[in-house]
Protein backbone atom coordinates (compact mmCIF):
# COMPACT_ATOMS: atom_id res chain seq x y z
CA UNK A 1 0.00 0.00 0.00
CA UNK A 2 1.30 3.45 -0.89
CA UNK A 3 0.98 6.40 1.46
CA UNK A 4 -2.52 7.72 1.96
CA UNK A 5 -3.70 10.71 3.92
CA UNK A 6 -6.28 11.04 6.68
CA UNK A 7 -8.11 14.26 7.37
CA UNK A 8 -10.82 14.97 9.91
CA UNK A 9 -13.28 17.82 9.34
CA UNK A 10 -16.43 19.06 11.03
CA UNK A 11 -19.74 18.64 9.20
CA UNK A 12 -23.27 19.93 9.64
CA UNK A 13 -25.02 16.70 8.63
CA UNK A 14 -23.45 13.24 8.63
CA UNK A 15 -26.22 11.91 6.37
CA UNK A 16 -26.01 14.80 3.89
CA UNK A 17 -22.22 14.61 3.78
CA UNK A 18 -22.28 10.84 3.24
CA UNK A 19 -24.83 11.21 0.44
CA UNK A 20 -22.81 13.89 -1.36
CA UNK A 21 -19.51 11.99 -1.30
CA UNK A 22 -20.92 8.53 -2.00
CA UNK A 23 -23.86 9.28 -4.33
CA UNK A 24 -22.51 12.35 -6.16
CA UNK A 25 -18.72 12.13 -6.10
CA UNK A 26 -18.54 8.32 -6.26
CA UNK A 27 -16.45 7.79 -3.12
CA UNK A 28 -17.05 4.73 -0.97
CA UNK A 29 -18.32 4.53 2.57
CA UNK A 30 -16.14 3.42 5.45
CA UNK A 31 -17.12 3.11 9.10
CA UNK A 32 -19.82 5.36 10.50
CA UNK A 33 -21.83 6.18 13.58
CA UNK A 34 -24.56 8.75 14.24
CA UNK A 35 -21.89 11.39 14.87
CA UNK A 36 -19.22 10.69 12.24
CA UNK A 37 -18.58 9.01 8.90
CA UNK A 38 -15.39 7.80 7.17
CA UNK A 39 -15.28 8.45 3.43
CA UNK A 40 -12.82 6.60 1.19
CA UNK A 41 -11.86 9.21 -1.41
CA UNK A 42 -9.56 7.42 -3.86
CA UNK A 43 -7.86 5.48 -1.07
CA UNK A 44 -7.65 8.43 1.33
CA UNK A 45 -9.65 8.63 4.55
CA UNK A 46 -11.70 11.71 5.31
CA UNK A 47 -13.58 11.58 8.59
CA UNK A 48 -16.48 14.02 8.89
CA UNK A 49 -17.61 14.65 12.46
CA UNK A 50 -20.98 16.23 13.30
CA UNK A 51 -20.44 19.68 14.74
CA UNK A 52 -22.27 22.89 15.42
CA UNK A 53 -22.14 25.65 12.86
CA UNK A 54 -18.54 26.47 11.93
CA UNK A 55 -16.77 28.75 9.50
CA UNK A 56 -13.56 28.66 7.53
CA UNK A 57 -13.93 32.11 6.05
CA UNK A 58 -10.72 32.91 4.25
CA UNK A 59 -10.14 35.30 1.42
CA UNK A 60 -9.88 33.92 -2.08
CA UNK A 61 -6.77 34.40 -4.16
CA UNK A 62 -6.06 34.91 -7.84
CA UNK A 63 -3.91 32.43 -9.77
CA UNK A 64 -3.38 32.86 -13.50
CA UNK A 65 -6.38 35.18 -13.65
CA UNK A 66 -8.77 32.77 -11.90
CA UNK A 67 -10.31 33.42 -8.48
CA UNK A 68 -9.67 30.36 -6.30
CA UNK A 69 -10.66 29.50 -2.73
CA UNK A 70 -7.76 29.74 -0.31
CA UNK A 71 -9.30 27.09 1.97
CA UNK A 72 -9.87 23.88 0.06
CA UNK A 73 -8.72 20.29 -0.16
CA UNK A 74 -8.52 17.98 -3.10
CA UNK A 75 -7.45 14.82 -4.79
CA UNK A 76 -5.00 14.24 -7.65
CA UNK A 77 -6.12 11.60 -10.15
CA UNK A 78 -5.09 10.54 -13.64
CA UNK A 79 -6.74 12.32 -16.59
CA UNK A 80 -9.15 9.49 -17.41
CA UNK A 81 -10.45 9.41 -13.82
CA UNK A 82 -10.59 13.24 -13.73
CA UNK A 83 -12.70 13.30 -16.90
CA UNK A 84 -15.05 10.62 -15.53
CA UNK A 85 -15.58 12.47 -12.23
CA UNK A 86 -16.02 15.80 -14.05
CA UNK A 87 -18.64 14.36 -16.43
CA UNK A 88 -20.48 12.52 -13.61
CA UNK A 89 -20.77 15.70 -11.54
CA UNK A 90 -21.60 17.89 -14.56
CA UNK A 91 -24.35 15.46 -15.64
CA UNK A 92 -25.86 15.72 -12.15
CA UNK A 93 -26.14 19.47 -12.79
CA UNK A 94 -24.00 20.25 -9.73
CA UNK A 95 -22.30 23.63 -9.57
CA UNK A 96 -18.73 23.03 -10.75
CA UNK A 97 -16.38 25.95 -10.22
CA UNK A 98 -13.29 27.09 -12.12
CA UNK A 99 -12.68 24.27 -14.57
CA UNK A 100 -9.36 25.31 -16.10
CA UNK A 101 -5.85 24.36 -17.14
CA UNK A 102 -3.16 25.91 -14.95
CA UNK A 103 0.56 26.40 -15.62
CA UNK A 104 0.05 25.53 -19.29
CA UNK A 105 3.33 24.64 -20.97
CA UNK A 106 5.20 24.81 -17.64
CA UNK A 107 6.28 22.38 -14.93
CA UNK A 108 3.20 21.48 -12.94
CA UNK A 109 0.69 21.87 -15.80
CA UNK A 110 -2.66 20.49 -14.67
CA UNK A 111 -6.40 20.61 -15.22
CA UNK A 112 -8.54 21.38 -12.22
CA UNK A 113 -12.09 22.00 -11.06
CA UNK A 114 -13.77 22.65 -7.73
CA UNK A 115 -17.12 21.65 -6.28
CA UNK A 116 -18.67 22.76 -3.01
CA UNK A 117 -19.79 20.00 -0.63
CA UNK A 118 -22.81 20.28 1.74
CA UNK A 119 -20.57 21.76 4.46
CA UNK A 120 -19.31 24.59 2.18
CA UNK A 121 -15.89 22.94 1.74
CA UNK A 122 -14.38 23.41 -1.67
CA UNK A 123 -13.22 20.05 -3.02
CA UNK A 124 -10.69 20.21 -5.86
CA UNK A 125 -10.04 17.52 -8.44
CA UNK A 126 -6.84 17.90 -10.42
CA UNK A 127 -4.88 15.92 -12.96
CA UNK A 128 -1.30 16.70 -13.91
CA UNK A 129 -0.15 16.46 -17.51
CA UNK A 130 2.98 14.76 -16.17
CA UNK A 131 2.56 13.14 -12.76
CA UNK A 132 6.28 13.52 -12.10
CA UNK A 133 5.89 17.31 -12.16
CA UNK A 134 3.54 17.52 -9.17
CA UNK A 135 6.27 18.98 -6.95
CA UNK A 136 8.62 20.22 -9.67
CA UNK A 137 9.66 23.89 -9.44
Amino acid sequence: MGASFHMSLPCLSVKGTESFYVDNVGASLGRKTQNWVDINLFGNQITFIKAEKFSFNSPNYVFEGKILPSFHFGIIVDLKEWEQVYERLKNQKLDLVTQATFLEGKAGEHVSFFIKDPNDYMLEFKSFKNSESIFKK
